[in-house]
């Protein structure tokens, strides 16, 4: 493959929802590019973007897929990406790196809620989007259904320039208002013909190049200045009209492709090669620091790298976009986020598992390489003198989550590993290791994303693991002031143990005044306060710390030890065990020996003074709330309502988006256990749900009382 310059480079990834036959679009993309010699199907397990066991295991893509096409003099980087929400950080690294999307839609169903959640993404990196109508040649394809909703939701800016002369199973022929010429294949596809628009497609061809024409005109000054002198525009006025409208996203075009029979899709490289922008024409990327990066092959070389795999006999491959300048075989390079250095050994452009070795890649292209030290997904390589760091991958919030261990305790330490290389491949599994419940978190984007995993690593690494229920980060607070002293003796003969401790308690809040005087148990308690410390917890709120003592009842050294005490009960709250938060200590009083009193009693005594004020202060456990967003056809959401509801949710809002009801709500965690799946069989795996965490709030007093029973329990268990 040839040295590629910049403005010969265009980068594009294949969105679509599960079925819309992006990798069938694929196949025939490197057919035509002459990068295969026969293409494979999704059905036989042979494609060259599902390679790995799991995708030929479950017949869809679980990884995007690199590849290229050399078409017109132009390189063509693509990006095929999943279509289940499941795999959405697929999409989210491939859109970040490319510059323009091709939205598949199926015929069949038009608009579907991937279509919308991948939308979303291209609206947010503000990215160029074509839309391509597939499966033209299914029994129930309407183009004209399809179109129609892409205008419902996206405007006018949904731009046709093909449009079928007929659908179903005798699908054989477009006709392209650009091109203004009928093309039409033979039964096996392939090089069509290209015809004169026959007269019975002439008025509707005509009408619909004049809305493409006065669409390519709004974008460029000049253009729309010679649309209202002469009333058309040339061919390549046009392109470069549509350029213009791709790049500022005020142009969205249709265009149209049966993949599988491969018809239209060498048309549509023709399109993608000399009318989509090249990496040159594009924003320019934005370091962690505020500057800005051009893609210039004679900058200092720059590299970022986005996507991670391991592959057998091979080890990792490391994929990564040249930011700037040109990277060789054989360069060194600083990684700019772990400060090691580097090696680039080989250089690859890669068609799946394929890989072509190059000798030089330039500033906009999209490469590999393998068996990097110390580099990770995420990470930035620079040359010599260059500091830029890029971290601009945002993935999205875990929806799934359960604890994970391994079948034999002995392979933990196995499992532990395999779980960190799974996470560095597709970040979207999110590992935790929770001191708080001793579970190993691993929490994912749905069932069917931990589903993949547990295949990968029983399948892959001959791991037997099984997934249990996650127990929830409850918290632990108080509602009312309560006061307590505890006295700590011990004698066993030599230096024995003593500390007695006085303290109060109450709920804290941001911004309450310290305490003068409390009025408890008919007495009355003047405080003089000598010192506060405030503690923001590693897991979330506050602990107060106040020394009220006065006349000398406890020395100054031993306040810590009083502290230390204190912190210890509240990571393992006196009710169930969970962390306590949001409480203020005042300690007031207390005695000590001058021979016996050491750290160790004023500890225990501060501990134990602590939990007897805390079991009396209104304790209440808290729960986790997360915000919860549902998206659904309206056919379903009398349903999903309900089912929400059932969970003990609360409904905050709803409205319409693109055909689709929005459904917003709080939910506590410990009930979106399993609603991923829920929803899917609710609504025919048509919907699909965000959350994101929100808040603490007290657990009503049925679920409180059920929780301290459970715990209770547990305790007598062990």
């Amino acid at each position: 493959m040839k040295i590629y310059q910049t403005n010969e480079i265009k980068n594009i990834s294949i969105l679509g929802s599960s079925g819309t036959g992006k990798t069938t679009l694929a196949e025939a993309m490197l057919y035509e590019g002459g990068v295969i010699k026969r293409r494979g199907t999704v059905r036989a397990g042979n494609t060259v973007c599902d390679y790995f066991p799991v995708e030929k295991e479950y017949g869809y893509s679980v990884f995007s897929t690199v590849f290229s096409v050399e078409w017109n003099g132009f390189k063509l980087n693509f990006i095929d990406c999943p279509g289940s929400d499941d795999f959405i950080g697929g999409a989210v690294s491939a859109l970040n790196v490319t510059d323009t999307a091709l939205m598949l839609i199926n015929a069949q169903y038009g608009i579907e809620v991937g279509t919308i959640n991948q939308f979303r993404y291209t609206e947010q990196f503000r990215k160029p989007v074509i839309f391509i109508i597939n499966q033209l040649d299914n029994d129930k394809a309407d183009y004209d259904s399809a179109v129609s909703q892409l205008k419902e939701n996206y405007g006018s800016k949904v731009v046709q320039i093909q449009y079928p002369v007929t659908c179903g199973p005798s699908f054989n022929a477009v006709i392209d208002v650009l091109k203004m010429k009928m093309y039409r294949w033979k039964p096996e596809g392939g090089v069509p013909e290209i015809l004169d628009i026959p007269d019975s497609e002439k008025e509707k061809a005509e009408a619909l190049q004049s809305a493409l024409v006065e669409a390519a005109a709004e974008h460029d000054d000049s253009l729309m200045e010679k649309f209202f002198d002469q009333g058309t525009l040339t061919e390549d006025e046009m392109r470069a009209g549509i350029r213009s409208g791709l790049i500022s996203r005020g142009m969205f075009p249709v265009f149209c492709v049966c993949a599988e029979r491969d018809m239209c899709v060498r048309r549509t490289l023709e399109f993608l090669g000399n009318v989509v922008p090249s990496t040159d024409k594009m924003p320019k990327f934005v370091t962690t620091d505020g500057h800005e990066v051009s893609p210039d092959p004679n900058a200092p070389t720059s590299l970022f790298f986005f996507k991670t795999t391991n592959e057998p006999h091979i080890g990792q491959v490391s994929y990564f976009k040249v930011m700037s300048g040109k990277v060789k075989s054989g360069d060194d390079l600083q990684n700019a986020d772990r400060g090691s250095k580097e090696r680039i050994a080989q250089l690859f452009v890669v068609d799946g598992q394929t890989r072509t070795e190059v000798t030089e890649l330039v500033a906009g292209d999209i490469g590999a390489t393998v068996k990097l030290k110390d580099t990770r997904l995420g990470n930035t390589l620079n040359g010599k003198g260059l500091d830029n760091k890029f971290d601009f991958i945002r993935y999205p919030e875990p929806k799934y989550r359960r604890a994970i261990k391994a079948v034999n305790e002995s392979d933990a330490e196995k499992l532990s590993e395999i779980l960190v290389r799974m996470h560095e491949e597709d970040p979207t599994w999110v590992v935790e290791l929770s001191k708080e419940l001793k579970q190993t978190i691993v929490s994912g984007q749905g069932e069917f994303h931990l589903r993949t995993l547990k295949w990968r690593i029983e399948n892959n690494d001959k791991l037997n693991i099984e997934y249990l229920e996650p127990k929830i980060p409850y918290r632990e607070t108080i509602t009312k002031l309560s006061r307590a002293d505890y006295r700590h003796k011990k004698q066993s003969g030599g230096a024995g143990q003593f500390g007695e401790v006085h303290l109060f308690i109450e709920p804290y809040t941001e911004g309450m005044p310290m305490p003068t005087v409390y009025k408890f148990g008919g007495q009355e308690f003047k405080m003089s306060v000598r010192d506060t410390q405030e503690y923001d917890l590693d897991w979330g709120g506050k602990l107060v710390f106040i020394n009220s003592i006065v006349g000398g009842s406890i020395d100054a050294r031993f306040m810590p030890a009083i502290l230390k005490g204190i912190m210890a009960r509240m990571e393992q709250g006196p009710l169930t065990g969970s962390y306590a938060r949001d409480v203020r200590v005042v300690v007031y009083d207390g005695k000590m020996h001058p021979v016996d009193s050491n750290e160790i009693s004023f500890m225990l005594a501060g501990r134990n003074a602590f939990s007897t004020a805390f079991k009396n202060a209104g304790p209440k456990i808290l729960e986790p709330i997360y915000d919860v967003e549902v998206l659904v056809p309206s056919d379903f959401m009398g349903d999903v309502m309900s089912d929400l509801q059932g969970r003990r949710a609360i409904i905050m809002g709803m409205n319409s988006e693109k055909g689709y009801e929005k459904l917003m709500a709080k939910v506590p965690l410990k009930e979106m256990s399993s609603y991923s799946t829920s929803l899917s069989s609710i609504s025919g795996g048509r919907a699909s749900f965000s959350m994101k965490f929100a808040s603490y709030e007290l657990v009503p007093p049925d679920v409180q009382e059920k929780l301290l029973k459970e715990y209770a329990e547990s305790q007598t268990d062990d």
